[in-house]
């Protein structure tokens, strides 16, 4: 019997394994320069950086092994009146994609913040990453022409904003 694959909450014990997958993807992606989510100082800690009551972050979990993960938070930039969160650090490894897991995970965070309150997220990713831009596109993400907030991340060029 094949071990099943677990959506969860991120526990404090899994920020090493966090921070690693983040690091290791973005690098793999080619997106560990300056002006991307890999040098944010909450990459370092990703389970106190979501503990905030307007945040969240969930992993994806194999056979006791964390395998991937993503998040949400308030846009920085923003207010709480704006209702807008950015949906944040998505990321898996090789052997957890091509599994629907992106979209099963997508689905949940969207669940997630709706009952936070949130009216709308926005994220940002880069133009080389399609299969990540596909898993957006079929959760009615649309392209936005431009950045919005104030998250620092220069180096990505593609932005997607949906209502929720």
């Amino acid at each position: 019997m094949s071990a099943i694959w677990i959506l969860r909450p991120i526990r404090p014990t899994d920020g090493a394994a966090v921070a690693a997958i983040i690091r290791d993807v973005m690098t793999e992606h080619d997106c560990s320069g300056p002006g991307f989510a890999i040098h944010d100082p909450e990459v370092a800690d990703m389970p106190a950086a979501y503990a905030a009551s307007d945040a969240g972050y969930f992993v994806v979990e194999h056979a006791g092994e964390v395998l991937g993960g993503g998040g949400y938070a308030r846009l920085l930039g923003t207010t709480v009146d704006d209702a807008t969160c950015e949906l944040r650090k998505m990321y898996f490894r090789p052997a957890a994609r091509g599994r629907g897991l992106g979209h099963a995970l997508l689905e949940l965070l969207l669940a997630e913040m709706r009952g936070r309150g949130y009216r709308r997220c926005y994220l940002e990713t880069t133009s080389w990453m399609q299969a990540a831009q596909h898993v957006y596109r079929a959760h009615g993400f649309t392209p936005r022409p431009d950045p919005c907030g104030a998250t620092g991340h220069h180096g990505c060029d593609a932005f997607f904003e949906r209502e929720l």
